[in-house]
């Protein structure tokens, strides 16, 4: 078994499997005419179930035969125009040679003695991105898992700068369309249940600072303690980039940590056109960035920056095998000693490999032209009467439903739209996202892929339309 261990003695057999399974995606890939084949659980559990864990087959071919029938087959692919649904999107050629460099010498990003240049190859990307952001000289940061992580980690520091004495007299202010994440942090962070305050949205679905302003005035009257007010860069519904230079100023006036989750706005940073829209975001004291959605790299790749590097003592403990504290004499950079994580992979290294072959002028572009499509579908959805769009997009995200000419209760328009996300993912030739919006069910584009096109659009909004029709069709036929 010591053949398979990769050293000196084994690097041809490892380029030689290596190959061969990059040869395997390259051909799917190359004649992957959908994003998704329609297979149903009921359908693909039998063959993942039959197979014996405890008899291997000895041999890279048959396992990637075998991986074809389980996986690759029916895989949802994100890099096909037509896959319209989730944050993900296709990824760039250099950051997976990073993922297949990174796998292989397995550095382990903690401490020193386990990475020494991918230490340093972090903490450049770190200082390179919050350079960008322009939080200043003192700011730092580190790379996570996603943004869950990062607005964990940047929702503890700033429970440690509020020092309450009773984690259950502090409060975190959030939009309505904030992330899921920001009250699961609560949670976990050992706060009350009444500790995140839902500030409501405007029409375009961004946090309305007279109702922040009003909060943050009622809680200081109440004798509660404002830890954090999170400020969207992105919401996950609707795209939307809450009003950030007026919440910094509120932050400022009443003192609190100002954190903005850009998870999937963090794009914006290297975008050649839309740079402004996320103007403010300098005067955060934490930030959300989500590479693995706006800068076209492979899942994971995140971080959370701070403005003030003395924050992130609060997620530092030594441990006298790992970074003991004479390292922080000795000038030895242990990067464990900002992450909520030890173990953690070199995951720097693709967005070091994007940046040193297409530059940060070459991810923008492509943000840029994702965004420009999502203004080109909002025209499609606005213009045609088949449709109700919810909002004009500030990234590449569209909201919208179907509204049958001839059907009123919105109850049978809520099951046409979900019959119709339904039936378009059943068929494979598209795959598209849904969401409520006050209780009722809408659709959703999110669209990340600079290779799809208005005409993908267009025709995808006729399928869809021709599944609720069907279905409503079918559902007047039963009714008669």
């Amino acid at each position: 078994m010591r053949s398979h261990l990769l050293n000196d003695t084994t690097a041809e057999q490892y380029r030689r499997s290596v190959t061969e399974g990059v040869e395997r995606v390259a051909a799917k890939l190359a004649t992957t005419d959908r994003p998704f084949t329609g297979v149903t659980v009921d359908a693909l559990s039998p063959r993942i179930d039959a197979i014996d864990l405890d008899e291997p087959l000895h041999d890279t071919a048959a396992v990637l035969d075998e991986l074809e029938d389980v996986y690759l087959r029916d895989a949802v692919y994100f890099h096909h125009p037509r896959y319209l649904a989730h944050l993900n999107c296709p990824v760039v050629i250099p950051a997976l040679l990073g993922e297949a460099v990174l796998s292989a010498v397995n550095s382990s990003l903690d401490t020193w003695d386990q990475s020494a240049g991918g230490t340093l190859i972090e903490r450049k990307l770190i200082d390179w991105t919050c350079a960008r952001i322009g939080l200043g000289p003192a700011a730092d940061g580190v790379f996570t898992s996603g943004g869950t992580q990062s607005n964990l980690q940047a929702l503890l520091l700033a429970r440690e700068e509020a020092k309450a004495d009773d984690f259950a007299d502090l409060r975190i202010f959030a939009s309505e369309a904030s992330h899921f994440s920001v009250r699961k942090s609560a949670k976990l962070l050992g706060l009350g249940p009444d500790a995140v305050v839902s500030i409501p949205v405007d029409r375009d679905k961004r946090m309305q600072t007279v109702a922040l302003a009003r909060e943050l005035e009622r809680c200081a009257r109440d004798g509660l303690v404002p830890m954090a007010v999170v400020a969207t860069g992105g919401t996950t519904d609707f795209g939307s980039i809450d009003p950030l230079p007026e919440i910094a100023g509120l932050c400022e006036q009443y003192g609190v940590w100002m954190h903005v989750d850009a998870a999937y706005g963090c794009g914006l940073l290297a975008s050649l056109k839309y740079r402004d829209r996320i103007t403010g975001i300098e005067r955060a004291d934490s930030v959300t960035v989500d590479y693995h959605k706006s800068f076209f790299q492979p899942v994971s790749s995140s971080a959370v920056l701070v403005r003030d590097a003395a924050t992130l003592r609060h997620a530092t403990y030594y441990a006298e095998y790992l970074n003991p504290r004479r390292m922080v004499q000795e000038r030895i950079p242990n990067q464990v000693d900002k992450s909520l994580q030890t173990t953690r992979r070199f995951d720097a290294l693709k967005l070091w490999m994007t940046l040193r072959v297409m530059g940060a002028d070459g991810i923008g572009a492509l943000f840029d032209e994702v965004c420009d499509l999502a203004a080109e579908g909002w025209k499609l959805l606005a213009a045609d009467p088949r449709f109700d769009v919810v909002v004009q997009p500030s990234l590449s995200t569209l909201v919208f439903r179907h509204i049958p000419a001839d059907v009123t209760d919105p109850a049978e328009i809520d099951r046409a739209n979900l019959y119709a996300r339904k039936a378009l993912f059943a068929s494979g030739d598209a795959v598209v996202a849904g969401t409520k919006i006050a209780g009722r069910h809408y659709l959703k584009f999110t669209l990340l892929n600079p290779e799809t096109t208005p005409a993908d659009i267009a025709a995808v909004l006729d399928l869809i339309a021709g599944h609720a029709e069907q279905y409503l069709g079918d559902s007047l036929d039963r009714a008669s």
